[in-house]
């Protein structure tokens, strides 16, 4: 019985690892995107934090369709 809770667990935390992976993949394009539209604007306190959250919502999307790829 502990073995299998040990499994569900690893399986369970390299679930995690992957949503996070593509969290933080899309929070990476965002900001570089909001910091090359803040650079040319010249408005790099606004565009920094709308690409910051622009990528955290891509980041969630693309987790979320990887998951559903998964499942199937």
């Amino acid at each position: 019985m502990k073995k299998e809770n040990k499994k569900i667990k690893e399986e369970n935390n390299k679930k995690e690892d992957n949503n996070s992976y593509w969290i933080v993949i899309g929070m990476c394009i965002g900001i570089s995107v909001g910091t090359s539209i803040g650079a040319s604007t010249n408005n790099m306190g606004l565009w920094l934090p709308i690409g910051l959250s622009i990528g955290l919502c891509i980041g969630v999307a693309l987790s979320s369709v990887k998951n559903k790829n998964e499942k199937k």
